[in-house]
């Protein structure tokens, strides 16, 4: 690597930058040129000079798929922020000026937390903030972190396990496991139950792929009890339907429970750990004013949090059903 020197940015450093920061989140040179409405040799040649200019090998090439090098990595890592920054200058001058913010707004989230966590929240913002253009993505966890990284959303909303190291999860709820039934289940109006009576019952439970049968699995196998789960089905809305139908038991969290469900609840808490639901960044993420003013409608106090501040995660607030202000969460979506 050459010894970098004092002299100006080139003027045209913004759209090299641009066009490498696209082509780093795409890994294509010819998709990337499609977003930025230019030629695929335009594109390459900024990248080139941008390499020259550095000296450095910022991608490695596999036929039409690009990769980041290590020192390509580095510079994606500096970047991206900036351009973020110089992408939201409007905003940010609106907001500073103490005009209302405006521009877009997007967020992931999957469906139970679209259903159970965003509604009051979405109600709430919108009437603050009406001229910003809210879009709700619904996907699932891997396409959601997609986004994130490649700059499609500004934010996910969900629920987190396991946390990749680019990215930074703040819980801000946690919700109880709760075993649900039929009201005219054997189990139905008891107030606690063992593992075993829950064993002995027919489960039903979301797709196998979501988080919430893994720790079904996982608790169940450590107390060295069999289950059977007759019957698999997605959305927390279609499990009630067919528990409160008498076809089987489900596991779920508390946050999809209305109370106005013809189902009896019973608290798990005792085997299955509590749930947190929180916001879902892209680790160094330069948040947009409108994206600040979602989340801290989320939580007020989100910005003093030290998971926010460090990236780690931090304690979740509690919670059961909505209360007066809305807060609610649950997800499976992002496991």
């Amino acid at each position: 690597m050459k010894q970098p020197d004092n002299k100006p940015c080139p003027p045209n450093r913004l759209r090299q930058l641009r066009a490498f920061c696209i082509a780093a989140q795409t890994g294509n040179i010819s998709r990337a040129a499609e977003q930025l409405a230019s030629s695929q040799p335009a594109v390459s040649q900024l990248i080139k000079g941008l390499e020259a200019d550095f000296g450095l090998l910022l991608f490695e090439r596999h036929g039409p798929r690009i990769q980041l090098s290590d020192d390509g990595r580095a510079l994606f890592e500096l970047a991206l922020p900036l351009l973020e920054e110089i992408d939201n200058l409007p905003a940010v001058l609106a907001e500073r000026l103490g005009e209302i913010t405006a521009g877009p707004l997007d967020i992931a989230a999957g469906e139970s937390t679209i259903l159970y966590l965003l509604p009051d929240f979405v109600q709430r913002f919108r009437s603050d903030y009406p001229q910003v253009e809210l879009r709700l993505h619904n996907v699932t966890g891997r396409d959601g972190l997609a986004m994130l990284r490649n700059g499609e959303v500004d934010l996910a909303v969900g629920s987190m396990i396991d946390i990749p190291h680019d990215i930074t999860y703040v819980p801000i709820f946690t919700y109880e496991p709760m075993l649900i039934t039929a009201l005219d289940h054997p189990l139905a109006g008891r107030t606690s139950v063992t593992l075993q009576e829950v064993s002995e019952c027919g489960l039903i439970l979301p797709p196998r792929h979501l988080s919430t049968w893994h720790i079904v699995d996982l608790v169940f196998r450590q107390h060295g009890l069999n289950y059977n789960v007759v019957l698999e089905a997605g959305g927390w809305e279609i499990i009630k339907r067919y528990v409160a139908l008498g076809m089987g038991v489900s596991i779920v969290t508390s946050i999809c429970l209305t109370g106005e469900e013809k189902l009896a609840a019973i608290p798990l808490t005792k085997y299955f750990p509590r749930r947190s639901y929180g916001v879902v960044l892209r680790r160094n993420k330069q948040l947009s004013p409108q994206a600040r003013r979602f989340v801290q409608i989320l939580d007020p106090d989100f910005f003093a949090r030290p998971a926010a501040v460090s990236g780690q995660p931090g304690p979740a607030r509690s919670g059961t059903r909505p209360s007066q202000d809305g807060l609610v969460g649950h997800d499976e979506a992002l496991p």
